[in-house]
């Protein structure tokens, strides 16, 4: 199966990122070009399910129990939102779900019923702000994740997940900081990337995944500005009744 192109003009997207950054230019013109891994059969309920089988723990282990989901179902894929609701806690539990993963994919079985997670046609008529609203409602969903679905699945533009340990310490590697910066500080600073903020995301986590291990984990996490303690009060002294 080819590989899936972006919604969006990647040419101009990266001549757009280069006009406005030269650090970004150079690692565009260092690295592979930006490049989607979609599955164009993944529903919005499979994707997020997949999505929080992954949360938290290796690549590997999560491929590894996610197969072992998709063994519970009937078609080889994802259980169906009616099957994952049958699906019994000790089973999921014997696949290597935690309890708390458990109920965020029958909360998001149920909510896919309910109408509330939407199909792929829905979710390509909502703004990403809508979809955030809708998908954050779900147990275990978080913005992050969200987001992750925006950039992987919907091909949207101008996605900066602005809490991502990658796309912090990509950062901090392409312009050569030795602290993370705070989530506010990297909003403030991806508006110079906009409407493509999901390319520059891009080449953030292939700058942390050049650096390797060794370097990035030398990197400090954000300054902290510690108020200064102002002197207590002294109590006045009273005669006790």
């Amino acid at each position: 199966m080819p590989t899936p192109s972006p919604a969006f003009d990647l040419a101009e997207a990266n001549r757009h990122l280069a006009e406005r950054d030269e650090y970004l230019k150079r690692l565009i013109a260092e690295t592979i070009p930006f490049q989607m891994d979609q599955d164009p059969l993944q529903s919005p309920y499979e994707a997020l399910l997949e999505a929080v089988a992954y949360q938290s723990i290796s690549g590997k282990a999560a491929a590894t129990i996610y197969g072992r989901i998709k063994a519970l179902s009937s078609n080889g894929r994802a259980p169906t939102p009616q099957e994952m609701l049958k699906l019994r806690k000790p089973v999921l539990r014997k696949a290597g779900l935690s309890g708390a993963k458990i109920l965020a994919m029958k909360d998001l079985a149920q909510k896919t019923i309910d109408g509330v997670v939407p199909t792929l046609e829905q979710a390509e008529k909502l703004s990403d702000e809508e979809l955030v609203e809708r998908l954050v409602s779900v147990r275990g969903i978080g913005a992050w994740t969200v987001e992750m679905f925006l950039i992987f699945r919907l091909g949207r533009p101008d996605v900066l997940p602005i809490h991502d340990l990658g796309v912090k310490k990509g950062w901090s590697v392409t312009y050569g900081k030795k602290h993370m910066p705070k989530p506010k500080e990297l909003l403030a600073f991806g508006e110079r990337w906009r409407p493509y903020r999901t390319v520059a995301s891009w080449y953030m986590w292939r700058a942390f995944e050049r650096a390797g291990y060794a370097a990035t984990n030398k990197i400090r996490p954000a300054r902290v500005r510690k108020d200064r303690q102002r002197p207590k009060p002294k109590r006045a002294r009273g005669k006790r009744l």
